[in-house]
């Protein structure tokens, strides 16, 4: 009986891999030897594919950048410049909330990533599409990037502890209840982004009635 062969290697399954990897261990997890070893093949294979370490830590990112929706800021969708910001924000965060380890890299900007480029082109074009001077469409999109990326990188209650001995009314007066935060970590993450995401949308559309051109 002929043995089965191995699946062909591709940068599909290099990717795969590398973002499986990063995952659970960590962007330090990453490396030629170690994806090798996951892939059952020999190191120098990668090399086919990938020429370093930086090259396939890049294009993990750009396939968290691919899981973002875009359908949005499609011409024909009908969503209104501020309503298309707010539901790009929350699927391009859904998509850093499932792959966490690799904000940092993406949190770099796109660089030459595909995807990465044709997130920023299509948040670019649909708001100098709604009437907003290029030079304020950069900075929306910048803007957008720093909350969204920043929201992704930690959690603020998981940044305090469940011990209440920790937070001494007598060092931290406003602290009593601090203790209860990493319990329900999820609901205030989600709380204190809406509110944020709601109160930047609610300061661009201020300036959007002073700026914005006539369409």
């Amino acid at each position: 009986m002929a043995r089965p062969r191995k699946p062909l290697l591709s940068r599909d399954r290099i990717v795969t891999a590398a973002r499986t990897l990063v995952d659970s261990e960590g962007l330090a997890a990453v490396s030629t030897r170690r994806l090798a070893a996951e892939l059952g093949v020999s190191g120098p294979s990668l090399y086919n594919h990938f020429r370093t370490k930086d090259q396939i830590l890049e294009a993990v990112a750009d396939s968290v950048s691919a899981q973002v929706d875009l359908s949005m800021f499609d011409p024909q969708d009908g969503r209104d410049w501020r309503t298309a910001l707010h539901d790009w924000a929350v699927s391009y965060r859904a998509a850093l909330r499932e792959h966490p380890n690799v904000v940092p890299v993406l949190a770099q900007g796109p660089g030459r990533r595909p995807a990465g480029l044709r997130l920023a082109d299509a948040v670019f074009g649909s708001m100098v599409d709604a009437g907003w001077p290029p030079a304020q469409a950069t900075s929306i999109g910048a803007l957008m990037r720093y909350f969204v990326t920043g929201s992704a990188l930690g959690s603020f209650a998981g940044g305090f502890v469940g011990d209440e001995t920790a937070y001494d009314p007598a060092d931290y007066p406003h602290l009593g209840q601090a203790h209860l935060l990493a319990g329900r970590q999820e609901e205030i993450d989600e709380r204190a982004f809406e509110t944020g995401l709601t109160a930047l949308l609610d300061g661009l559309t201020q300036q959007y009635d002073q700026v914005a051109a006539p369409h």
